[in-house]
């Protein structure tokens, strides 16, 4: 069995164990994620909406990017978000940030994972390219396990396919 479907076959167990928890919310303590490193629990997430891990004053600095239906390449527009985010980063040299990729319901666990992590991943190189250290950037794919919108229609499915960006502590 190979490294990926390792990682696959622990992911999917991950997330099995996790549904299985009493008494907690769908998606409210995060899921299981795709990082750089392979399969982590992500068990903090909830700190990351609440603002817990970011420093104080600084929540809201940087601005999630969209994509389109079953795409990472970045348009203009996310290009130009980067290039501001990008410049508050190189501000800000001290802080490290986690880039989180996510996708629409549409499409299977592990292809939306895979997609999630394209995605991530485009944003950070990009970030590089403008010059922003990338030792100071790590990412992680939720695929479809945390969307901001639940109705099934395209407006709140353009809503989901994003990157996310979470300012973390020193």
């Amino acid at each position: 069995m190979g490294m990926r479907n390792v990682r696959v076959v622990v992911l999917l167990m991950a997330m099995l164990a996790a549904a299985g928890c009493a008494g907690k919310k769908k998606g409210a303590a995060g899921g299981p994620g795709l990082s750089e490193e392979g399969v982590t629990p992500g068990g903090s997430l909830e700190q990351f909406r609440s603002g817990a891990a970011l420093p104080k004053g600084e929540a809201g600095k940087l601005e999630d990017i969209h994509f389109a239906f079953d795409s990472y390449e970045l348009d203009e527009e996310a290009r130009r978000i980067l290039r501001d985010n990008a410049e508050w980063l190189k501000d800000n040299g001290r802080v490290r940030v986690e880039i989180e990729g996510h996708c629409d319901e549409r499409g299977t666990v592990e292809y939306n994972l895979a997609l999630g992590a394209k995605r991530a991943r485009a944003a950070k190189d990009y970030l590089t390219s403008l010059g922003v250290e990338a030792d100071r950037m790590t990412t992680i794919s939720y695929g479809e396990e945390l969307p901001l919108c639940r109705e099934h229609n395209e407006g709140c499915w353009q809503q989901n396919r994003r990157v996310h960006f979470v300012i973390l502590r020193d």
